[in-house]
């Protein structure tokens, strides 16, 4: 038992280095790059999808903080730049996209579905409530009686 854990605990110990997170390359203006990160925070990464730009290490997410950053060296406000990147790759970029038809199942789809879910279970409640009435006749019930307490007629 003591081996195993200790092997465990040196293979754990081996891993840490790999799952530290990378430091963000130091740009030569600390407000650009405080900039750059506090917008890429507000951007989805387009390859991983459930990570913001920022937090990313694909090769995409890279780009596209370099095209942030070099906008922003241009003179772009935040919004320019967001309109920039919105109009390339549309509102899936967004890690908030804006509510507006095409993203009307985007905000409210997790409602539907749990509205429909809850109709469905009150439907399929009420119908077992109305299949416990079946109609068994008095004498049926007695003769049921009577087989279960283990007399016959």
């Amino acid at each position: 038992m003591l081996p195993r854990l200790l092997a465990a605990l040196l293979i754990g110990i081996a891993a840490l280095p790999a799952a530290a997170k990378e430091a963000a390359p130091a740009a030569a203006d600390p407000v650009l790059e405080k900039r750059v990160m506090a917008l890429a925070e507000e951007l989805r990464c387009l390859v991983c999808q459930n990570q913001t730009l920022a937090e990313s290490n694909a090769p995409l997410a890279e780009d596209l903080r370099k095209q942030v950053r070099e906008k922003m060296r241009e003179g772009k406000s935040d919004k320019e730049v967001v309109d920039f990147l919105v109009e390339r790759y549309g509102d899936f970029v967004l890690y908030r996209p804006p509510l507006k038809g095409t993203t009307f199942l985007l905000w409210f789809g997790p409602l539907l579905l749990l509205a429909t879910g809850f109709v469905v279970l009150l439907r399929r409640v009420q119908r077992r409530r109305g299949a416990g009435e079946t109609g068994v006749s008095e004498a049926d019930r007695k003769r049921a009686a009577e087989l279960l307490a283990g007399g016959e007629r």
